[in-house]
């Protein structure tokens, strides 16, 4: 069991590591995909369906919608001066 938590420990910190050069866009969609697959989840196994259909479809709305919010982020910002 001791082995097993380092080891997913290792992988996450490893995992993390190759999230620092990304766009905001790419960091959007990836931070949406992973909230969005484990909201579905969660509610398809508390509603009694397949929570593997439920991560599969918040994973992927998640991931449109975040990809769609970080590409605003990256949209230069005009500001009008009077």
């Amino acid at each position: 069991m001791n082995k097993k938590l380092v080891s997913i420990l290792a992988v996450a910190v490893l995992g993390m590591g190759g999230c620092t050069n990304m766009t905001p866009t790419q960091q959007g969609a990836l931070s949406g995909a992973a909230i969005g697959a484990g909201a579905g989840a969660g509610i398809s196994a508390l509603s009694g369906g397949n929570a593997g259909v439920g991560a599969l479809l918040g994973g992927a709305l998640g991931g449109v919608g975040g990809a769609l919010y970080g590409h605003e982020q990256e949209k230069p910002k005009y500001r009008r001066t009077y």
